[in-house]
């Protein structure tokens, strides 16, 4: 019965759950850029597109010809953190595989702050701890402290899985709690 309760009790408590991006049928998909390997002589290929329930939709193919082996779509868009968030949360359906959401705190910064996700095939809300999100440059980590900083100035889904694969991840939201 205490369980039972703990379990209502938590289900009401409300979130502090602030929603960054969302798609609608209204978004404009020219807030994303590509970024793909072609800046390194790659061949993959991916895209952005809104489908027609209104999800953005990330998807191509990745290719490993002439050192290539990734693709990536960006959002810049300028987020002050505030004390007590401390997760990234991401509403979205993938293909069962993996990716990675990476946040920078100045546009320019050479190194992003990587933290990977799984994909189930369905939708799914998924809670990335903002102290986990590592530093890396051009796939390797850096000997720097984790993610500490109190503005976001870009976002992006990442995947390179060291494999030569198709790709669909549908996203709903970007929030912060």
């Amino acid at each position: 019965m205490i369980l039972l309760l703990l379990l209502i009790l938590g289900a009401s408590t409300p979130s502090d759950l602030r929603i960054l991006y969302t798609f609608t049928p209204q978004t404009s998909i020219r807030d994303w850029r590509m970024v793909n390997d072609g800046v390194m002589g790659g061949i993959s290929r991916s895209s952005m597109a809104l489908t027609d329930a209104g999800h953005g939709r990330f998807s191509g193919r990745v290719s490993l010809a002439n050192n290539g082996g990734f693709a990536s779509t960006q959002l810049i868009k300028s987020v002050a953190l505030v004390d007590g968030q401390t997760h990234i949360v991401l509403r979205v359906k993938g293909d069962g595989k993996r990716y990675e959401f990476r946040l920078n705190s100045q546009r320019r910064q050479a190194e992003s702050y990587v933290q990977g996700f799984a994909t189930s095939g369905d939708w799914e809300t998924i809670r990335l701890p903002l102290r986990d999100f590592y530093p890396q440059f051009r796939g390797r980590r850096l000997n720097r402290s984790n993610f500490d900083f109190a503005t976001i100035e870009t976002m992006s889904f990442f995947i390179a899985n060291g494999r030569e694969e198709a790709f669909e991840l549908l996203i709903d939201w970007i929030g912060v709690e």
